[in-house]
């Protein structure tokens, strides 16, 4: 570990020697998904949905930059479209909508620069803040947001260790991609990025069934209705869960993640058109 951080510290003063700031102001848009309970696949075969948002890049130099962003999307899941039969008979889904926040540091490969290298891959990780707030259908077609009803007994006061989750939460995305200039102006770039969260309650499953004549006691029947689904799906024998029986698997943390394409305008002197316009236009200005 000392080495590595030996070999950052020596590296970053040979990345901003050049001193070539520019900054870069672009949208996105792309495809998102989810990997946790109810989708325990990292690339699977469903549950795409478009993305988008805007986002800010200021580089110290050609190699290193920070960047910031804003991203809207939905994620679902289901366990009707699981293969796993178990899954399956349990009859989960859910929807949330989810607006993020992030911050990075961006490093190219190469020094990009509009008179030199033209294009480069890149990596970025750094941190985010999140809002989701996940709901379903009821047996009526209904939407049902489902953190209120507990249905994992979250909050109630017989089980102390199933606190209330927090809709907004923190990630921590980490990825990389490729860009490349369009012309002077314009930065072109596709990108894949992971989002691991410190929650696994993105989907409303995570732990254990709880007792579900208690749910209703305290949470009502929409509660005991869907905390358990599989008494909705053919062939089902009946038999309600034990407490204990598990719902989810709580050893890991949910996952999100988007695949984008991002166009950016390139500015060499942020805030200061006249400098900007000498790139595009120089006649007026000698």
């Amino acid at each position: 570990m000392k080495r590595i951080l030996l070999s950052l510290a020596l590296f970053l003063p040979f990345c901003l020697q050049a001193q070539q700031e520019h900054h870069e102001i672009g949208l996105t848009v792309g495809v998102s998904n989810y990997c946790g309970d109810l989708q325990p696949k990292l690339f699977p075969s469903s549950g795409y949905n478009p993305m988008g948002g805007i986002v800010y890049k200021y580089f110290m130099s050609p190699h290193v930059g920070l960047r910031a962003g804003a991203s809207y999307t939905n994620l679902t899941g289901a366990d009707s479209l699981s293969n796993i039969p178990v899954n399956v008979a349990r009859n989960l889904s859910f929807t949330t909508h989810l607006f993020e926040f992030h911050g990075a540091l961006e490093l190219n490969f190469f020094p990009i620069e509009i008179l030199k290298k033209k294009a480069t891959p890149y990596l970025f990780g750094g941190v985010s803040v999140f809002y989701f707030n996940p709901f379903a259908d009821n047996n009526n077609g209904d939407k049902v947001f489902l953190r209120p009803l507990s249905t994992e007994g979250e909050g109630l006061p017989m089980y102390p260790d199933r606190k209330q989750y927090s809709l907004v939460n923190v990630a921590f995305p980490f990825g990389g991609g490729f860009k490349f200039f369009i012309g002077k102006t314009i930065m072109l770039t596709s990108e894949i990025g992971f989002r691991y969260t410190n929650t696994d309650y993105l989907d409303d499953v995570s732990k254990s069934y709880v007792n579900l004549d208690t749910l209703f006691k305290y949470k009502g029947a929409q509660s005991k209705q869907m905390s358990f689904r599989g008494n909705t799906v053919v062939g089902w024998n009946g038999q309600n869960p034990n407490y204990g029986f598990q719902r989810g698997d709580s050893k890991s943390n949910d996952w999100f993640w988007y695949a984008n394409i991002t166009a950016t305008v390139y500015f060499r002197a942020f805030g200061n058109p006249r400098e900007y316009l000498k790139t595009k236009c120089p006649q007026l200005f000698r």
